[in-house]
């Protein structure tokens, strides 16, 4: 008689990788799957501007002076979003403020980021004096209200686009600096770091190295959400003339100037809100779902 073959044990599937395991992760937060569609859709649109714009964005008619939107009585195809005081088409404006905002706020996360890093390294290796300067130095900055802080470092460096991006960068720093330092403090008395310190490694080896890549799931969420604050600071101090100065299309600059409008034409200022609102809200729930896929803690 033929050998009868006991019957196969079941092939179990193989475990999803590290990045299909944080997109489950991620996508489970539907909120953060909309946030990154708008942060995706603005980026194109910055990068885009100069076809999808329908106008120059200092492109000014003399014969359209405060236009209402196309969908309004005396509005026109045009000019879908309406016109400003002198004549630009808001549309093209709003378009063109998406390359200049977002340029903003990724170059503060950016400038804040490596310095944060730095000193939260620093802090959390060197400890002792060096520790407790550092981070008193934060404090104090933390104490400060952030936006007037932001306003007396533009009012010493004077008004402008990079002076506005460095005061924010100061504003958010200590952030960073807190979340390196009390990351750098948990991963340092890990196995892993005694065993390369006893192997020879040096100090930058294990700043850089070992331990930073550990680091760098919080300082991604924060980044995140630190996009949103920069983007929102910088609107500020444009609307008070200290941030970007016209006829630069950045949405805070536009609408100081419609400030005078708001009562007899409401487009001026609405549609750059909107534009403000929709981003800092995209890089917020895009912020809580990497925050919710990074932590081990919070997932389900």
């Amino acid at each position: 008689m033929a050998a009868v073959l006991p019957p196969s044990a079941p092939v179990s599937a193989a475990p999803p990788g590290p990045w299909r395991e944080f997109w489950i992760s991620f996508s489970a937060n539907k909120g953060a799957v909309a946030g990154l569609a708008v942060v995706v859709f603005l980026l194109l649109l910055a990068l885009f501007a100069p076809w999808i714009a329908p106008h120059a964005p200092d492109a000014t008619n003399s014969a359209a002076f405060l236009k209402p939107p196309a969908w309004q009585q005396g509005g026109t195809w045009q000019y879908p979003l309406g016109t400003d005081a002198i004549g630009r088409d808001i549309l093209s404006r709003l378009i063109w403020g998406s390359r200049l905002s977002l340029s903003i706020g990724i170059a503060v996360v950016l400038i804040s980021v490596a310095a944060g890093i730095a000193l939260g390294l620093i802090a959390g290796f060197a400890r002792g004096v060096t520790e407790i300067f550092i981070m008193r130095l934060m404090d104090i900055v933390l104490t400060l209200p952030s936006l007037l802080l932001a306003i007396v470092i533009v009012a010493i460096l004077g008004p402008g686009l990079v002076n506005a991006m460095l005061a924010v960068a100061v504003v958010v720093l200590p952030h960073y600096v807190r979340i390196t330092r009390a990351s750098v403090i948990a991963e340092v008395s890990r196995d892993y770091v005694t065993a390369a310190r006893v192997s020879g490694a040096g100090t930058l080896r294990l700043m850089f190295s070992e331990v930073l890549p550990n680091c760098a799931a919080p300082l991604i969420v924060q980044a995140s959400l630190g996009v949103s604050t920069a983007i929102l600071d910088a609107a500020a101090l444009g609307f008070l003339g200290l941030g970007a100065q016209p006829p630069s299309p950045e949405w805070g600059t536009m609408l100081a100037d419609a400030r005078e409008f708001v009562l007899r034409a409401w487009w001026v200022v609405t549609f750059p809100g909107l534009m403000i609102l929709a981003a800092v809200l995209a890089f917020n729930l895009l912020g809580d779902g990497l925050r919710d896929a990074l932590d081990p803690k919070l997932k389900r």
